[in-house]
């Protein structure tokens, strides 16, 4: 494995590149000190791996990495930064980064990562990997805008219940049940029954 990296901190940068030559997985490393640097010397180096910080001089590493990606889409980029802020995260992310370490993990935790990288994962820092769960997690909150007992009459609709068993089934009135389904077809912009049905399928209430 050939790895890259970019890091603007002189001490950091060769301590990584100390540490990576040493590693016996790992065939060749160089070191550069910003983005402008690396692309300009790229082509001088068959790179496997990117691992690059986000708070460069000159050009972000967000910046790069999307640039990267968009030369060479095939190359695995791991982030490797102090920053663990939504923004930071999701950008980088979206650029094309395969893999987002936090500094201050052991040297072992560093390699262990690359080589994930390398075999196709996508390592993550605990806490990063916790913001991902979580923002996937609302996304969903937020496609589903039905409430938990609008999401049961949807159910009963698509079981082809009346209104009047509906209640039955609930303890209220058809004429409640009636503003319930009023409010469904609104929150699922629908028209009718089976625009309600069609859309609820469609974000994974049914």
């Amino acid at each position: 494995m050939r790895v890259a990296i970019v890091e603007d901190d002189s001490v950091t940068r060769e301590t990584l590149k100390l540490l990576l030559a040493n590693e016996p997985q790992i065939d060749a490393v160089q070191a550069f000190e910003s983005g402008e640097t690396f692309l300009g010397n790229s082509d001088n180096f068959d790179t496997d791996v990117l691992l690059v910080d986000l708070d460069l001089p000159g050009m972000h590493g967000t910046e790069l990495i999307e640039k990267v990606k968009r030369e060479r889409p095939e190359l695995d980029i791991l982030v490797y930064t102090i920053y663990e802020d939504r923004e930071n995260v999701f950008a980088a992310i979206k650029a094309g980064a395969s893999g987002y370490i936090l500094k201050g993990r052991s040297a072992r935790d560093l390699i262990d990562s690359l080589l994930v990288l390398q075999q196709g994962g996508a390592p993550m820092s605990p806490r990063i990997a916790r913001k991902v769960l979580g923002e996937f997690q609302k996304i969903a909150v937020e496609e589903n805008p039905l409430s938990p007992k609008e999401n049961r009459i949807i159910r009963y609709i698509e079981e082809g219940l009346t209104y009047n068993i509906i209640a039955e089934r609930l303890g209220i009135s058809p004429h409640t049940v009636h503003n319930h389904i009023k409010n469904i077809y609104g929150k699922l912009h629908a028209g009718n029954r089976v625009e309600a049905l069609n859309r609820a399928r469609k974000i994974g209430i049914l």
